[in-house]
């Protein structure tokens, strides 16, 4: 029976809940303001990291700050997650979250401008 999670798995969920609390209380950068991570892969030997995140207004200093934060973060995961190798971090910006509110918004207008349907004109 294969495993539910795969190591890699577990050490990106870990790496998740680490990267936010790093970026919450221990970054000092002001370019990155309130960043939110949505998620992380590693691939499976470990070198390599994307952290998917969304930022209250997106921007290229947002990006270059945590680009900047990288060594900072991986020394901190380093002590924090008791890893032989810990993974180089790419920052990937998340617009999913971005899609979700402008189809949310689109649907929202196609359903005021539909004319409604009276009880007498409702086909059988």
């Amino acid at each position: 029976m294969a495993k539910e999670f795969t190591r890699s798995d577990r050490i990106a969920e870990q790496m998740q809940r680490e990267l936010a609390d790093l970026l919450m209380f221990e970054v000092k950068d002001p370019r990155i303001g309130m960043v939110t991570i949505t998620g992380v892969e590693v691939t499976g030997d470990m070198a390599h990291a994307k952290i998917f995140y969304t930022a209250a207004k997106q921007s290229d200093s947002t990006q270059q700050g945590l680009e900047k934060s990288a060594g900072f973060l991986r020394t901190q995961l380093g002590k924090r997650m008791l890893l032989r190798t810990v993974p180089q971090l790419h920052f990937v910006y998340d617009s999913s979250i971005d899609n979700g509110m402008k189809m949310a918004k689109l649907i929202d207008e196609a359903l005021a401008s539909k004319p409604e349907i009276s009880a007498s004109k409702k086909p059988h």
